[in-house]
C-alpha cells in the first residue's frame, strides 16, 4: 500500500509515470523522501514555489535571470551563475548532477548569451557548461559524467599580440533531443548535434554538424555508424 502511493504521489510530480523497484527497501527510500523534503524547503526558500529540490552547499548567482518549471533538482555543491543576456532557462524534471558548474558569462566586458534546457535532460555530475557562446540542449538528451561544453573560443591569429588580448568569438552549441553524451566527452564552440544522436565516452566534438541517430566518437568525432541500421554499439 505504501508503495503504491509513493508511486502515485511522485508519478503526479513528474507528470509521468514513476514505479519504484521492489528491490529498493522502504527505509532506503524514505532516507532520499526525507532528504529531498530538506531540497524541496530549501528551492522554496530561494525560488519562492514548491517542487524545486536544492542540494547542499549550491551556489546559485544571478537568479532572477534564471527561470525554472517544476520538478527540478540541482545536486550538492553546484555552481550556477545566470548573468546572461537571455539567462538560463531549465524546462521541467530536469536533473543536475552533484558538482556541475553553468557559468553563463566568462568576462563582465562582454556578458554571455546564456543557457536553454529541455524538460527531462538528466546532467549527471562533475560537468560544466560555459554558456557565453549560447548552449541549447533539447528535451530528454542524458549528459554523462565529467561532460564539458565550451560555445566560445579565444582568438589567436596575430602573433604580435598575447592571446588572451585578442578578443573571442563565439557561435554557440546545439544538442538535439533524446540524445546521449558519454562521459568525458567535450563539445567545443560551432557544434551542432542532431535528434537522437549518441557520443561515445571520452570524445571531443568539434564546430560542425552531425546528422540525426548518428552514433559518433573519437578525437575528433566521426560518425561511426547510424542508430537503426544495426545493433546498437
Amino acid at each position: 500500500m505504501l508503495r503504491n502511493s509513493i508511486n502515485t504521489f511522485i508519478s503526479k510530480i513528474k507528470g509521468e509515470e514513476f514505479v519504484l523497484d521492489t528491490e529498493i527497501p522502504l527505509n532506503y527510500f524514505l532516507g532520499i523522501l526525507f532528504n529531498r523534503l530538506i531540497m524541496m524547503i530549501r528551492g522554496m526558500c530561494i525560488f519562492k514555489k514548491k517542487y524545486i529540490f536544492i542540494g547542499r552547499n549550491s551556489t546559485i548567482k544571478c537568479k532572477h535571470k534564471l527561470h525554472i518549471k517544476k520538478n527540478v533538482k540541482i545536486g550538492n555543491d553546484c555552481y550556477i551563475d545566470a548573468l546572461s543576456i537571455d539567462g538560463i532557462q531549465i524546462g521541467s524534471n530536469v536533473n543536475i548532477g552533484k558538482y556541475c558548474s553553468i557559468e553563463a558569462t566568462g568576462s563582465l566586458t562582454n556578458i554571455g548569451k546564456g543557457l536553454v534546457i529541455g524538460d527531462g535532460v538528466g546532467l549527471n555530475s562533475n560537468c560544466f557548461l560555459g554558456c557565453a557562446g549560447g548552449i541549447e540542449i533539447g528535451k530528454d538528451t542524458i549528459i554523462g559524467e565529467l561532460v564539458t561544453m565550451h560555445s566560445e573560443n579565444h582568438n589567436f591569429s596575430d602573433i604580435n599580440v598575447v592571446i588572451k588580448k585578442q578578443g573571442i568569438n563565439r557561435k554557440g552549441i546545439k544538442i538535439g533531443s533524446g540524445c546521449w553524451i558519454g562521459a568525458k566527452v567535450t563539445v567545443l564552440d560551432g557544434a551542432e548535434i542532431g535528434n537522437g544522436c549518441v557520443i561515445a565516452a571520452g570524445s571531443v566534438v568539434i564546430a560542425g554538424k552531425y546528422d540525426d541517430n548518428g552514433i559518433y566518437g573519437g578525437v575528433p568525432a566521426k560518425l561511426l555508424k547510424s542508430r537503426g541500421v544495426s545493433k546498437d554499439v
